[in-house]
């Protein structure tokens, strides 16, 4: 999970009715939509990013559009190159990787890319006044040095197992970006990358819009307008979808299924590490209980959640890693209980009070569970985990609030939050689940204090060898089980319906296994620089 993975969850955004394209809104069904140009698609997404510059977060699970990484992820998740030539040659010990640069490619201003500019983006990301939440992600990093210009050599404090996955990490220009203040310079909001398409215009809260790089070292796209339309409501960016407003949208599954009959336009299904959970903070007298949280643990009914919420569109989770990886360990799986759960709080001196809510030691079993206004899924889940935790005896208040809202009552407040990163299991739960991080923005949202879990995550990420790395992870999974911290309810599956207008015989549309973060990085669109038009 990254260190803003939660905020759209991570990246909040304003709530805003799209604003079509000039064109568009002179043009009905023009430019914008399914009736356009051959050569323009443009797509709705839930979230915008805070800033579009790689030293302060944007780009550093790849798939940017306007940035590269020395590697990238293929339609499989696998590793390839990308600025990098080929992959990284790896030292015996694990402690040196060396990549060597393609040659001959340019940012978009014209200037060539060198091995300066990678060592640029890295060491500013590691500078403590950098605002870049995520900089413990690279916390394995010692140093990192160019080798005249195209080659890049980085030293490693230990051996860090899924380090060249770090360096799909977007890489900025030093030319540019070295000129200005990191954290509120214009390149914040006016990048210049390496990427398949160029920024040319952002409106808050309303629409990103890009035009074709045409001297992208990967060849021109032939998709030559793209537009990310910031549509925060589901209902409305269906409505836009359905109105021929724009030529894609990710949908929650019901509303979804209302284009199953729709011959002009396919559905695609992402499986993702995306889970929706409730933060149980620690410093709540109540959610803090270990009592409580293990009953919470079994009284919610995940299944049903899957069946009514998703409509099967996803599965019950556990933890934050998905039932189907690999690296998930079998025998954690929670059934759902009531009378676990009564007999837990029974053992712990929670007792029915007159109401039904339980009591102890005159505080009552209540609590308030926020979630994000606009967001039937976070909604739909923080309703049904109440109506779940009533039947327990435990109250909760389920309520709606914009992030500004949320964000400064989370340390005693429970949240409906999300999270997931695809690929090593550090990704999933260091940043979640590390006591040292606790009340660091969106990191260890729930304060989570466990000094076994902090050794287990430290243990997985300082080895590079397999059994141990299992055994860590293993660990982590099955102490969560003991002393939850947070209630974990699904994993959900992402859909896109997609205007049926696009050649799909030669790998263009295609989704990857994504991160709960999610919109200008996923989906269909993950790789539109490919996107062909049907003949």
């Amino acid at each position: 999970m990254t260190a803003r993975s939660i905020r759209g969850a991570a990246a909040a955004t304003l709530a805003g009715t799209l604003a079509l394209t000039a064109a568009a809104c002179s043009t009905p069904g023009g430019a914008a939509g399914s009736g356009g140009p051959r050569d323009t698609a443009v797509v709705g997404i839930a979230y915008e990013p805070e800033s579009l510059s790689p030293l302060l977060g944007y780009g550093k699970d790849g798939n940017s559009k306007i940035f590269d990484g020395l590697l990238a992820l293929d339609a499989d998740m696998k590793l390839r190159p990308a600025l990098a030539a080929a992959l990284p040659t790896v030292s015996a010990d694990g402690l040196t990787y060396t990549y060597r640069l393609r040659q001959g490619v340019k940012f978009s201003d014209g200037q060539p890319f060198t091995a300066k500019d990678v060592v640029f983006t890295y060491r500013t990301v590691l500078d403590p006044k950098t605002n870049n939440a995520s900089r413990t992600e690279l916390d394995a990093l010692k140093d990192v040095r160019a080798v005249g210009d195209d080659s890049v050599v980085f030293t490693l404090k230990y051996p860090y197992a899924p380090f060249a996955q770090r360096t799909v990490l977007a890489i900025a220009p030093e030319h540019v970006a070295g000129r200005q203040d990191v954290n509120t310079g214009p390149f914040t909001t006016r990048p210049v990358g390496t990427g398949p398409y160029v920024l040319t215009g952002w409106s808050k809260g309303e629409k990103l819009t890009f035009k074709a790089n045409p001297g992208y070292w990967g060849g021109a796209p032939a998709v030559k307008k793209f537009t990310m339309a910031i549509i925060k409501d589901d209902d409305v960016r269906a409505t836009r979808l359905r109105a021929g407003d724009l030529d894609a949208a990710i949908l929650p599954p019901a509303l979804a299924a209302g284009f199953a009959q729709d011959k002009g336009r396919k559905t695609y299904a992402a499986k993702t590490y995306d889970y929706r959970t409730v933060t149980l903070p620690t410093h709540h007298k109540v959610t803090g209980d270990t009592a409580v949280r293990r009953a919470l643990d079994v009284a919610v009914d995940r299944q049903a959640m899957v069946d009514k919420i998703l409509e099967g569109a996803g599965k019950p989770a556990y933890g934050p890693v998905p039932t189907d990886s690999p690296w998930f360990a079998r025998g954690t799986e929670r059934r759902h209980d009531l009378a676990a759960a009564g007999r837990i709080l029974d053992a712990a001196g929670w007792k029915p009070g007159p109401d039904g809510v339980r009591v102890r030691d005159g505080v009552r079993a209540s609590f308030p569970l926020w979630y994000l206004s606009g967001d039937k899924l976070r909604q739909d889940h923080a309703l049904a985990y109440a109506s779940d935790a009533k039947k327990a005896g435990i109250e909760i208040k389920a309520q709606a609030g914009t992030w500004e809202v949320i964000e400064p009552r989370m340390k005693t407040d429970a949240v409906l939050a999300g999270g997931g990163s695809p690929g090593d299991p550090d990704f999933d739960q260091y940043l979640l689940l590390t006591s040292s991080l606790a009340g660091d923005g969106f990191n260890n949202m729930a304060w989570y204090d466990n000094k076994t879990v902090d050794r287990a995550l430290e243990d997985g990420r300082r080895t590079d060898d397999p059994a141990e790395r299992r055994a860590a992870y293993d660990t982590v999974q099955r102490e969560l089980v003991k002393n939850p911290g947070y209630t974990f309810l699904t994993h959900i599956d992402h859909l896109y319906v997609v205007d049926d207008r696009w050649d799909t015989a030669s790998g263009g549309l295609t989704t990857q296994v994504e991160p709960h973060d999610h919109g200008l990085a996923s989906g269909p669109w993950w790789n539109v620089e490919s996107w062909k038009p049907k003949p």
